[in-house]
């Protein structure tokens, strides 16, 4: 599922790239490439390693890599090179059972997604209160870059690309 939305971001990122970008002294530096911060679980905490040039690889490379990382976080040999040069990141607390939580920018990156747990809830559907899988994200992002309008607009067209996946296939 990570892959989905990895894919769905580094779209997003391409419509709004002011959430791809640091800011390097006075300067708003956008970036062109999409090097996406991945957090993972290791035996002392969370660690972000990058997966390099994402726009440029395929739903199962995305989940390969993570799988990857996630199994040399557990044994302690992720670099310091797997660590460095992300331009956005991810992260997932649902893994952990979270339902809300507000994610923290790594630095010098401007944004972060955060994605919680899958739980059904219930909503209104044709007059009738039904359950239905939902899943809340959020948005961490750097006001002096990013406004609420922009950060909005683009949970949105993440959420949009979520739920058609067949426009990621076509637009990747």
């Amino acid at each position: 599922i990570a892959s989905f939305f990895i894919k769905a971001a580094v779209a997003a990122l391409g419509e709004f790239p002011r959430l791809n970008a640091e800011i390097a002294g006075d300067d708003i530096v956008l970036k062109h490439y999409y090097d996406i911060g991945v957090a993972v679980g290791a035996a002392d905490g969370l660690v972000v390693p990058v997966i390099r040039d994402a726009d440029k690889l395929s739903f199962a490379e995305i989940e390969q890599r993570i799988r990857d990382f996630a199994t040399r976080a557990g044994n302690g040999t992720l670099t310091l090179d797997d660590l460095k040069g992300g331009t956005f990141s991810v992260t997932n607390g649902g893994i952990y059972g979270s339902l809300m939580s507000t994610p923290i920018v790594n630095p010098p990156q401007v944004a972060i997604l955060g994605l919680h747990a899958i739980k059904e809830r219930p909503i209104g559907v044709n007059g009738q209160v039904v359950l239905r899988p939902m899943m809340y994200t959020a948005l961490t992002y750097d006001h002096r870059i990013v406004d609420g309008a922009e950060a909005v607009r683009f949970l949105v067209r993440v959420k949009e690309l979520v739920e058609d996946p067949s426009v990621l296939l076509i637009e990747m």
